[in-house]
């Protein structure tokens, strides 16, 4: 018994955690939802911390504000942007996806085998090009109309 138990180690790491490799574009839609997550999340306490100066007062708000006029800020504003659009399309579609919808009929288990990924994938799709659209969108705005 003690010789069947073999141990497979990680030897991927983290890019076995972020490569899709066999898995196709799902992989990497899980990936990216979770980082995109991860960096609302920080995002939103940053967010408190910030709006907490207020308590110091007007004088302490300004400066903290002040500080926030630099070019890096505004790009990391419109990817907050990017990972509001990703984070909340993806979640819609994983929503949709999870009640059963959008995968089709079931269909017999006959040989060669149709995974449900396969028949969910034109919805992915869809809701990617709807990702990059609102992205487009967003950046025009944010870049070339509100100078």
């Amino acid at each position: 018994m003690e010789k069947n138990k073999q141990h497979l180690k990680n030897k991927l790491g983290l890019l076995g955690w972020l490569g899709g490799g066999r898995y196709g574009l799902e992989r990497y839609a899980y990936a990216l939802h979770r980082l995109t997550g991860l960096g609302l999340l920080t995002y939103f306490i940053l967010h408190i911390f910030v709006t907490g100066t207020r308590i110091a007062g007007p004088e302490a708000w300004q400066q903290t504000m002040q500080s926030f006029t630099t070019p890096w800020f505004k790009v990391g504003e419109f990817l907050i942007f990017v990972c509001f659009a990703y984070h909340g399309l993806n979640g819609l579609r994983l929503g949709i996806t999870e009640l059963g919808l959008m995968l089709g009929k079931p269909a017999r288990p006959v040989y060669p085998y149709r995974s449900s990924v396969l028949r969910q994938r034109p919805f992915f799709i869809v809701v990617m090009i709807l990702v990059a659209a609102m992205i487009l969108l967003g950046g025009t705005d944010f870049y070339l109309l509100n100078r």
